[in-house]
């Protein structure tokens, strides 16, 4: 999938309690993780008033939101669950539409935040992104995060939310791959640089 475009029109084609995972391709991966971005953050979400919920584990909110900012998604279509910002200490100026937790490992907070944070901004097609797997998978172990997974897609897909998971593609089959294979409906391979999925 090349372009902005082109994935925001296959995640608006998605109906909502669908489970997609992008998958980024690691060459150029800047450039896929903001393809992805534009097109989860701004793209995703069809609804006039929708609104979009971003786990962050990989990078602090704040980041997230700059971005946001510059592809003028307004701050009542996005809130944050960050699990990062505390253990990166990049926590001086907390955003209004964030609500923080102490570590990637706190899955069951991070349920909760999710669960919250549905009921005060309803929607008729909310939207979770989840950045990323392999970040979750490196702060906890396996059966807890299949667990975990399997629990919240779930719920999620009981309450027609649609559920993008953010994962970086490798070369072998890795546990997150395994999760993968057993959560989403559908994997879309993000690649700037060429045109295929």
């Amino acid at each position: 999938m090349s372009r902005e475009s082109d994935l925001g029109d296959r995640l608006r084609e998605l109906s909502g309690g669908s489970a997609v995972a992008l998958k980024l391709a690691p060459e150029n991966y800047a450039d896929n993780y903001l393809l992805a971005l534009n097109a989860t953050i701004q793209g995703g979400n069809v609804e006039v008033d929708g609104h979009t919920i971003y786990v962050s584990v990989t990078n602090p909110a704040s980041l997230i939101w700059t971005i946001a900012q510059a592809l003028d998604v307004p701050a009542d279509r996005l809130s944050f669950v960050d699990a990062i910002s505390h253990i990166m200490m990049d926590f001086r100026n907390p955003l209004e539409n964030a609500s923080y937790i102490e570590s990637p490992r706190m899955l069951e907070n991070i349920m909760l935040r999710v669960e919250y944070l549905l009921k005060k901004h309803p929607s008729k097609r909310p939207v979770v992104i989840i950045d990323s797997v392999n970040a979750l998978a490196i702060h906890n172990p396996p059966a807890l995060l299949s667990e975990f997974f399997h629990i919240l897609l779930n719920n999620l897909k009981a309450r027609q939310v649609l559920t993008v998971l953010l994962a970086v593609s490798e070369e072998s089959a890795t546990f997150v791959d395994q999760i993968l294979a057993l959560t989403v409906d559908e994997t879309i391979e993000v690649r700037a640089d060429s045109g295929g999925m």
